[in-house]
Parts: C-alpha cells; structure tokens; sequence
C-alpha cells in the first residue's frame, strides 16, 4: 500500500471565525500541531483581508512557527496571481493550493473570477511554483455536484483534470464544498479519476455531518484514495452550506479510522491529544466557523 497523507486544516477551520484569534494563540496552535506527524499542515493563506480577516496576520503567523523538530511541510491557500507572489517569497512554504471551481457561479463567488480567468491564473501560478520549487495544489471545489444548476458530472471534473495535468499539476483535491456528497458519488467519482489519471496524486477534501464521517471516508479508500483533508474536531466547512452541522472531517475520528483499516500513520497520540486540547481552547470560544473552499 502506498504512503498514506493525512493533511491538516487549521487554516479552513479558523478562516471563518467571528471573533479575530490574536496571534501567538494562532503560532502556539500551530506550533503544537508541527508536532503531531501530519504530512502537510493547511495553515494560513494569503488573500485579501477584506476576504478573510482572520487570516491577515498569516506572515506574521509563520515568521513564529518553529520548524525545527518537524517533517510536516506548510501548505498556504491563495486566491489571485498576487497571493501566489507573496507565498512563493517563504521557503518554508512548500505548497500553495488554489480553489478552482467546477462551477461557475461558485468560482465567481468564491474568488470573483469566471473559470476561464481561473485557469489562466492557474498557469501563472505554476510557473510560479516551479520558478520557486514549490508545488501547486488545486482544489475543485463544488467537486461533487452544486446547488445552482451549473453543469455537473465526473466526466466534467475529469475535465478539469486533464487541463490541470496539461498544465503540470501533480496533486488534485476535489472538495465536497457543501458536504452534500454521498459515500456512493465519492466513491464513484474517485474511481473514474484514479482509473483515468494514475499519475496523478488525488486528494479528498470532503464536509460532512458527523454521522456520515465513517461512510464517506470508507467511500475513499474503497476507490484508492491515500490523502485526505481533517480538521481537529471537524471545525470548518463552507459558510453556505445549510445545516451547521456540516464541517471538516474530525481528524481525531480520521486518525481511528484509518488505523482500523490498516493504514499506518506516524502520528504521536500524546502529541494529537495535546492539540486536540489546544484547538478547545483556542478555537472553541470564537464562534462558528466556515471558509470557501
């Protein structure tokens, strides 16, 4: 069996956050979660502070981070060309992941910018990453259908897919925006992209109720997934979708999960439950939380 790479997502469970999280309580988090064994850590972007405030001291946020005991690499959200020139500008960033819609309406919400526009920031974004030895992650978001009516299939994310490859995209995570994916779709959808695209390195970056966490993540592995996107306590999710029950998956339950099937992960459980403390304390007083992607 391949590796297996449980990502992080502290950034998507703290973006949406009504009361600001001042920053030391931002590096003191993360710096806890560094030592956890997780293989990427989602931890901040850099967009717009109009688009998400609480996420405007992300600079300041890494210049805290101590990387000196850890092999978890950082990964940071941009949403334009100009967010990718400022991550790139860090060497302690290795990744830089783009949300790029599979429909249109959303991709306009989302980052105000039709698909079209989109994928050519994809391009300069690339070129970018590769100028910096960094790697592109793109999230299809909406990856799993949308409630607008915009055109929906897995031949259409497959799609996407090919023009990604075309562009030199490696890894490829198509999110479950609103959590409305059933264990069937993702199992389906993932199936024909695996079957379709096996140089390509596919991620699962799905929203879920708490009840059907299990299904969906079984629903994933069935098809051959070996990344998947958690959040401690399944904090986050998209502020659009219905029922506030919907968020990221728990990691904790994520971590059971995976050890049940057999999959080996380095994860120190002292050091998870540690963090799993600190996100109760430090995110579990703002308020609801919610982000896009």
């Amino acid at each position: 069996m391949n590796s297996f790479k449980l990502i992080e997502c502290p950034r998507d469970a703290m973006q949406g956050l009504t009361d600001f999280i001042p920053t030391p309580d931002k590096i003191r988090y993360l710096n806890a979660l560094l030592r956890v064994g997780f293989d990427t850590l989602d931890f901040g972007s850099f967009v717009s502070p109009k688009a998400i405030p609480q996420l405007r001291d992300t600079a300041e946020v890494l210049a805290g981070l101590d990387l000196t005991d850890t092999q978890t690499k950082l990964l940071a959200i941009v949403a334009n060309v100009r967010g990718a020139e400022q991550a790139v500008s860090y060497p302690e960033i290795q990744y830089l992941g783009f949300p790029l819609s599979v429909s249109e309406t959303f991709q306009l919400r989302n980052t105000n910018k039709t698909i079209t526009q989109a994928f050519a920031d994809v391009e300069s974004m690339q070129q970018l990453c590769v100028s910096h030895q960094k790697q592109l992650v793109v999230y299809l978001s909406m990856g799993f259908g949308n409630p607008y009516g915009d055109p929906y299939s897995p031949e259409i994310v497959g799609q996407f897919t090919e023009r990604l490859s075309q562009t030199g995209i490696e890894i490829i995570a198509p999110s479950d925006t609103i959590g409305s994916s059933t264990p069937a779709e993702i199992e389906t959808l993932f199936n024909y992209l695996l079957d379709t695209f096996p140089t390509i390195e596919f991620g699962a970056h799905l929203h879920s109720r708490p009840e059907q966490v299990t299904e969906k993540v079984r629903a994933a592995l069935r098809a051959g997934v070996r990344r998947i996107d958690g959040a401690l306590h399944g904090l986050g999710g998209c502020p659009m979708a219905s029922d506030d029950l919907t968020g990221n998956l728990p990691t904790e339950q994520l971590v059971y999960l995976l050890e049940k099937e057999g999959i080996p992960l380095a994860i120190n459980k002292n050091r998870l439950a540690e963090a799993l403390v600190l996100s109760s304390e430090i995110l579990g007083t703002h308020g609801p939380a919610g982000g896009p992607v």
